[in-house]
């Protein structure tokens, strides 16, 4: 497949990708909230900058889109087909990044979740808010 743009428009395309209140995050947010929860966003401080911190109970929500994280199985992991060994070093390395904040956080005493884009559609609220009250109510597992 051939990247019917020109070098500059694609970074500009590129450029405009969100790292935070994506939409995903902001439906996760919303949810967490109305369950009665209060976090932080973005904790600047804390390995990987979890997207909502619950400091008071040790954990913390990353919020992954599906195709930049590498949701093993999804739909919208899929690979482009220009710029092959680019993308999957590019890929490589989000997922290996990943690993080392979870890693990391997790040896801190933190306890992490990972939400993916395709759980926060709207059909999926109900066990993605299950998901979220089980995972804030039960203790920290600090020997995963």
């Amino acid at each position: 497949m051939v990247d019917h743009l020109t070098p500059q428009l694609r970074s500009l395309v590129m450029s405009r990708i969100r790292g935070r209140d994506t939409s995903p995050e902001l439906a996760v947010r919303r949810l967490t909230h109305s369950l009665g929860y209060h976090f932080r966003l973005h904790k600047k401080g804390l390995p990987g900058t979890p997207d909502l911190v619950f400091a008071s109970r040790s954990k913390v929500i990353f919020v992954h889109g599906c195709f930049w994280h590498r949701h093993a199985g999804c739909k919208r992991a899929s690979s482009p087909t220009s710029r092959i060994e680019y993308w999957a070093e590019k890929f490589r390395r989000n997922v290996e990044r990943d690993a080392e904040a979870e890693r990391a956080l997790r040896y801190l005493g933190w306890d992490v979740l990972v939400i993916w884009q395709c759980e926060t559609k709207a059909r999926n609220m109900g066990p993605l808010g299950l998901k979220i009250v089980e995972f804030l109510e039960t203790a920290v597992n600090h020997f995963d």
